[in-house]
């Protein structure tokens, strides 16, 4: 009697596969055998790095092939369910993966699910007899989590690895160990471009990647298998529009326009000399795809009638992106697929011959500083390019047009930015943990994480419980990992469901976790649709909300309090609260506030971010927000902030305090202004202030602003007196010309050892005292040395007696000046017959005179009187004497008394 694990038809369940069948017409047949003798030879038996151009049929051929490669070697004449080998085969995409499974199966003359199959999130086909799985990285990474060894699994080929998807490297590094431990694991890696060397080096152990210094012992690089490019003759044509593709905004509606055009007058040429052809229009998102598939249709409607226009994102149902890859029917209308980069690499649509490439990409970019990541819109890399254009050219002779100048694609980077070096952290943080590497520690990653980044994603998890000291997994984390979400999602899945409810947790967790996204950012608006059934997304998220409400039941039971779940609703929460609640419990640092004022809608959220909400969306007025989703952003929308909330729900005042408990903080902010210290007593949530209460300020609180106050301003906060001011010039003078023991009166010097010279008066200030009560002179008396102090007014004195015996302040130069002098203005008068210039410093410095006119105006400025009465006084003589004649302008200044009076009172 047959096992019932093993399919009605076992025969053709376990024959190999026809590759001569599955092969035909497809160049990679021909690298088959080179694959095959390269995965048995050597040292580096059961490893490979395929590069293969798109289109080439690797993904269709290189899996059977290692199936068939399993299959010889299992011992025996007849292969048991128990025996059958496993190959799993990683797609970067859900559409891909199905693709890819429906196709081999078809070309394998087997029904999908049986021979040939796939997993993706929420959704599989396969069965007791699957040979070959095709699987989201995603998935592979969470069996590895649970089942180290893959002992169930033969071989593993991970396709795509140039895109550098974070979960595609992880796996990458991961399976190299599983490989130290299970040599018998096939173990091979696709790439679309020139860059098959370094996947090499690190599956064979040579090496490990750029700034890691982890090295794996093997035996040199693994053999690399090229194959030629199945190109056909391409020609590249160039249109830029007039306008800039981007702007503060975004991609420009501009521009999208002249896609849109460009692509309809390129398809109604193409088809006239080829009927047959399609054309595949590439833009950065799933907002572009749409936004030129309707202008498409409005454009084709008079020039291609019955021409179907088809769009391809992430977003669009399954079996919309099916129908979009699977080809013309025999007989069909023209079609036109308008796809974000999903058809770039991963995914072959027939019959295209025509490419419109925009040039721009979605890339992964982090945000250091506000600690959020994003995608934002660039020019893509100029290998995404080469793969947009190939697409045109695999059947036959093709064509792209380049919606922009060809000095744009020289300046693109060569390659996307890996997202190891872009993405939020925590999710791969997690998987490290669970896998024994905090950190990335030991692995052979292709990339090192960013260490910013990564620390930033080792305190979330630990703020979760998630990790131990040492780095690695909890209970708690390992239980996170299980769950298809981001670890904060899963933690507020299992912390939600006991205060809303285990559906309404779910829904939530499905919701922020899936592809849809929110109409005017208002996630309550999209879990409406959802409910109803009429989103395209509805089938998967209630398949997803019946997995995660599973979850929620089963390991609720396992999992302490969160740390962020102190406190709980003090009321039941509608459909709206929980929602809000959720998201707020998943993301506490980015419970949001509405910021008061005119203008576009502003928001503070507790991380002390601020962020503009989308004009004219639902959430706008509501006080209180749970934003799941915040990015970089300039425009309109962003209120001037830099940032956009992307998706949000509304949250009441209690709601918001309770699921970010963690945050909440009662204070004293004392603070030194208009000349005293002043405090409030402020409770916070996180940046957010709740209540500001005026408080008397404590000694210590007082201490704080007073020393806060002077590093930001210096000694000015309490203001130099007249007095205090000339002492400090003189003072300064002596340490310039003759050094210690005079002290240095530099506002640094003074600022460094204020407990020495200045403590009393900053107590006073500390407890309440006014600056208006404080004149620095006598604290800065107490820096004086003795005995030395006692030459101070002989060495700097305040005052110069003159001839005339009238004493005039010294202006000694600003104490920041290494370079002034000392200056005495006088009267010229009150100097007659004073040959030699006074010295201070002990005859160091000489006095710098500015002799005065009576109407105290400059008349000449100089260090040497003896030369001055000598020579340019006869000058000044001649020009003075009229303008002031009762003045006294002797000839003779020598001998002429000095006088400070007119000619009349001498």
């Amino acid at each position: 009697m047959k096992s019932p694990l093993v399919p009605r038809n076992a025969a053709l369940a376990y024959r190999p596969f026809d590759l001569g069948t599955i092969g035909a017409g497809l160049v990679f047949g021909e690298s088959l055998g080179e694959l095959a003798k390269a995965l048995g030879a050597g040292r580096t038996a059961g490893t490979a790095v395929v590069q293969a151009p798109p289109g080439t049929g690797k993904t269709t051929l290189v899996p059977p092939l290692l199936a068939n490669i399993a299959l010889a070697n299992i011992a025996g004449g007849d292969v048991t369910a128990k025996e059958r080998p496993r190959v799993v085969v990683t797609q970067p995409r859900r559409v891909a993966a199905r693709s890819a499974a429906r196709r081999l199966a078809a070309l394998d003359g087997s029904r999908l699910g049986d021979r040939v199959g796939y997993t993706v999130r929420g959704e599989s086909q396969t069965g007791p007899g699957t040979i070959i799985e095709f699987v989201t990285p995603g998935i592979l990474l969470r069996r590895l989590l649970a089942d180290p060894g893959l002992e169930t699994v033969n071989a593993v080929i991970l396709d795509e690895v140039h895109e550098r998807g974070l979960e595609t490297d992880l796996l990458l590094g991961m399976l190299i160990e599983v490989r130290e431990l299970r040599d018998d694991l096939t173990l091979v890696a696709m790439s679309a471009t020139l860059d098959a060397p370094r996947f090499a080096a690190l599956i064979g152990g040579a090496g490990a990647g750029e700034g890691t210094d982890e090295k794996h012992d093997g035996g040199g690089p693994a053999p690399v298998v090229d194959c030629p490019s199945a190109l056909h003759p391409l020609t590249v044509d160039w249109a830029p529009a007039a306008g800039a593709r981007l702007d503060g905004r975004g991609v420009t509606r501009a521009f999208l326009d002249h896609v849109a055009e460009t692509a309809a007058a390129s398809y109604t040429d193409t088809l006239a000399a080829d009927p047959d052809v399609d054309a595949l229009v590439f833009v950065p998102g799933a907002w572009e795809v749409s936004y030129v598939a309707s202008r498409l249709r409005a454009g084709l409607a008079a020039r291609v009638p019955g021409a179907e226009v088809l769009e391809l994102h992430g977003q669009a149902s399954p079996a919309e992106q099916d129908r979009a890859v699977s080809g013309r029917e025999p007989g069909g209308s023209p079609r036109i697929i308008v796809s974000t980069a999903l058809a770039e690499s991963s995914l072959t649509v027939p019959g295209v011959r025509l490419v419109i490439d925009s040039g721009l990409s979605r890339e992964l970019r982090r945000d250091a500083n506000r600690g959020m990541s994003g995608l934002v819109t660039v020019s893509c890399s100029r290998a995404s390019a080469e793969q947009r254009a190939g697409r045109a050219a695999r059947q036959g002779p093709g064509r792209v047009v380049r919606c922009y100048e060809q000095k744009a694609y020289g300046a693109a980077p060569a390659h996307p930015t890996p997202e190891i070096a872009a993405a939020d952290l925590t999710g791969a943080a997690l998987v490290l943990a669970c896998w024994g590497s905090p950190g990335g520690r030991g692995l052979a990653l292709p990339d090192s994480p960013p260490q910013g980044a990564m620390d930033d994603a080792i305190e979330v998890l630990r703020e979760l419980g998630a990790i131990d000291p040492d780095g690695l997994a909890t209970d708690v984390g390992k239980t996170l990992a299980r769950i298809p979400a981001d670890p904060r999602l899963a933690r507020a899945l299992l912390d939600g469901a006991a205060t809303v409810g285990h559906r309404a947790a779910a829904e939530a967790v499905a919701l922020v976790a899936g592809d849809q996204r929110a109409p005017g950012a208002d996630l309550t608006r999209l879990l409406a649709t959802l409910r109803t059934g009429k989103d395209p997304g509805a089938r998967r998220w209630t398949e997803d909300v019946r997995r995660m409400e599973a979850i929620a039941r089963q390991e609720r039971s396992g999992v302490g309090r969160s740390l962020t779940a102190q406190a709980s609703l003090s009321s039941p929460a509608s459909a709206a609260e929980a929602l809000g609640f959720v998201v707020a419990l998943a993301f506490p640092d980015r419970v949001a506030r509405r910021v008061p004022g005119t203008g576009p809608e502003r928001y503070l959220l507790t991380s002390g971010t601020r962020a503009g909400l989308p004009a004219s969306s639902p959430l706008t007025g509501h006080e209180w927000l749970a934003v799941a989703e915040v990015s970089r952003a300039e425009g309109r929308d962003a209120a001037g902030t830099g940032a956009v909330i992307r998706s949000a729900a509304p949250l009441a005042a209690d709601a918001a305090e309770a699921a970010a408990s963690h945050l909440l903080g009662d204070t004293v902010e004392a603070e030194f202004k208009q000349g005293r210290v002043i405090a409030r007593q402020e409770r916070r949530l996180g940046a957010i202030l709740l209540s500001s209460t005026p408080v008397r300020p404590s000694i210590d609180d007082g201490r704080v602003a007073v020393a806060h106050a002077l590093a930001k301003e210096g000694l000015g906060t309490i203001g130099w007196s007249p007095a205090a001011d000339v002492l400090r010039r003189r003072l300064a003078l002596l340490h310039r010309e003759l050094g210690d023991p005079w002290p240095d009166v530099s506002e640094p010097a003074l600022l460094a050892r204020l407990e020495r010279w200045l403590a009393p008066e900053l107590e006073a200030l500390a407890g309440g005292a006014a600056t208006s009560g404080i004149d620095l002179a006598e604290p800065l008396r107490r820096l004086l040395p003795w005995p030395e102090a006692a030459r101070l007014g002989e060495l700097v004195p305040e005052w110069l007696e003159v001839p005339s015996g009238s004493r005039v302040r010294i202006d000694y130069p600003d104490a920041a000046d290494d370079g002034g002098r000392p200056v005495v203005a006088v009267k010229l008068q009150e100097c007659f017959g004073w040959a030699e210039t006074p010295r201070l410093v002990g005859g160091r410095v000489p006095v710098l005179f500015h002799l005065l006119s009576p109407a105290r105006r400059p008349l000449a400025v100089t260090d040497d009187l003896s030369s001055f009465w000598s020579g340019p006084y006869a000058q000044v003589r001649a020009e003075m004497r009229g303008r002031y004649p009762k003045h006294p302008w002797p000839e003779d200044p020598w001998t002429a008394p000095a006088t400070a009076k007119t000619k009349r009172k001498m």
